[in-house]
């Protein structure tokens, strides 16, 4: 992704000559080298944190004002964080195939999928275009109430997340007092299964 993310900044050099990115780079030693060699010509001023650390990691969260990231907990950091984002994702045509007409999923974004709404901007698949991805993030940066918008269902997305946790915390207490840790993915993951039931018992009404 990170070529069609580095043309997406060229994009905007016309539009935000003075834009700053920030890439938060992971704790592996393959990812670190191929980021550094892709930083050598990146087309905008760039800073590179090292996504081992929470702390730095939520620091370029509070200092950014748009985000741009691929599918996954990503998503679901940066809405629980209050940062605006757009949802990328390139995937084998097979995959998508899948994706589309057997997984028959109408967002692939967590809070997307939590919300039954498409709160995130996504531009998946050959929709995943430089010159898109642009256009998103440029309505983003531009209209407040695009931005509102994810704020609010970032405040929907927290409410949602509240039951499962207590429920998964509860029930850990009651097995072993040592498991009692639990990621944001797997608190999302817990999310949607209990939406989804709640959604199937609604329609069996």
């Amino acid at each position: 992704m990170i070529p069609i993310f580095k043309n997406t900044v060229k994009e905007h050099q016309d539009s935000f000559p003075d834009i700053i990115t920030t890439i938060l780079v992971a704790p592996n030693q393959h990812v670190e080298s191929f980021i550094s060699q892709a930083a050598l010509d990146w087309p905008a001023s760039l800073i590179l944190v090292p996504g081992g650390s929470p702390q730095m990691k939520y620091n370029s969260f509070s200092a950014s004002d748009v985000a741009l990231c691929t599918s996954g907990t990503a998503a679901m950091e940066l809405q629980l964080a209050r940062l605006p984002c757009v949802v990328a994702y390139r995937a084998h045509l097979l995959t998508e195939w899948f994706i589309r007409y057997k997984a028959k999923v109408s967002y692939i974004s967590l809070p997307n999928i939590l919300l039954h709404s498409p709160v995130i901007p996504e531009a998946l698949f050959h929709d995943c275009t430089p010159s898109i991805l642009a256009m998103l993030l440029r309505r983003l940066i531009l209209d407040e109430s695009i931005r509102q918008k994810q704020m609010v269902g970032a405040e929907k997305v927290v409410e949602l997340l509240r039951l499962p946790e207590r429920r998964m915390y509860s029930s850990s207490a009651q097995l072993d007092s040592t498991c009692g840790h639990f990621t944001p993915s797997m608190i999302a993951a817990s999310t949607i299964l209990f939406s989804t039931r709640t959604k199937d018992d609604d329609c069996k009404i």
